[in-house]
């Protein structure tokens, strides 16, 4: 059985390692004014955030159609038997939801869509996960399997510099918002049951960000053999001093450095820092 595996542009794998690994994307949009930018495609992360600075506004954002995924499950359905597609949190996007939809519109292949319950690169995780099974002939039912069990040690935490824009984008309620700004606190959010709630209501980003690799380091100091990744919004300076104070301590864990690109980054807001792991 010939495999495809397909993904959102939310789980931020650039294009170059896309391409490599034949993994297949469909894009998400910003939209600035009444001009939809696909983001991965129209509009890269450096360029959103750029804009980002001169609109008062902020950019709406927008999952792919049903129709756009149905011809891409139609293209593929030409050289495969069978696509693992992984998703963002259903809970945030009904991107999810309309791959399950256009699946039921197309003949000839047959859809294993994965909800994710996060975003970003622990998204990512499961797409090259699913990836590497392909090539080692696994059935899809396998694959699933397989990133059931990395669901189970899958931690993503992150912390925003400003509320504003989860608030306005309908992300985290009004009162948690309003609570956070007059407090000056700087957030450490997860997701829980496929929503971004509050996990701790930390005073200063400093401290946020000592939780946040606190939390990272409590696991690591178990002997876990983890897979890490450090995320940023437009703040790539920061997350890599955290990356190599880590890796001084913790030589033989796998880490790596990836973006909250326009679609998650619209949401956090810029200087928004994560972290992502499980264990292999």
């Amino acid at each position: 059985m010939k495999i495809a595996v397909m993904t959102d542009s939310t789980a931020y794998i650039p294009e170059k390692i896309r391409e490599e690994l034949n993994i297949h994307m469909v894009p998400l949009s910003v939209v600035f004014d009444d001009t939809s930018y696909r983001e991965e495609i129209d509009i890269t992360t450096e360029e959103f955030y750029e804009k980002l600075k001169s609109y008062k506004e902020l950019p709406t954002t927008s999952q792919p159609s049903i129709g756009y995924i149905a011809e891409k499950l139609e293209q593929l359905a030409e050289d495969y038997d069978a696509v693992i597609s992984v998703h963002l949190s259903s809970g945030i996007s009904g991107t999810y939801q309309a791959v399950l939809s256009a699946g039921e519109m197309v003949e000839g292949i047959d859809l294993y869509a994965y909800d994710s319950e996060a975003s970003c690169f622990v998204q990512a995780f499961y797409v090259y996960e699913a990836v590497k099974l392909s090539k080692e002939n696994k059935t899809p039912e396998e694959i699933i399997v397989r990133l059931d069990e990395m669901k189970q040690s899958m931690r993503a935490y992150f912390m925003v510099d400003d509320l504003t824009n989860l608030t306005r984008g309908g992300r985290l309620s009004n009162a948690q918002a309003i609570v956070g700004s007059l407090l000056q606190v700087k957030p450490v959010l997860h997701f829980v049951d496929k929503l971004i709630v509050p996990f701790e209501k930390i005073r200063t980003r400093k401290k946020a960000v000592n939780r946040l690799i606190g939390m990272l380091e409590a696991e690591a100091e178990k002997g876990k053999d983890l897979k890490v990744s450090f995320i940023h919004a437009n703040d790539e300076e920061a997350v890599l001093a955290l990356e190599k104070d880590f890796k001084q301590k913790y030589p033989n864990i796998e880490t790596s450095i990836s973006y909250f690109g326009p679609v998650i980054g619209t949401h956090l807001g810029e200087k928004a820092i994560g972290v992502g792991w499980y264990e292999k």
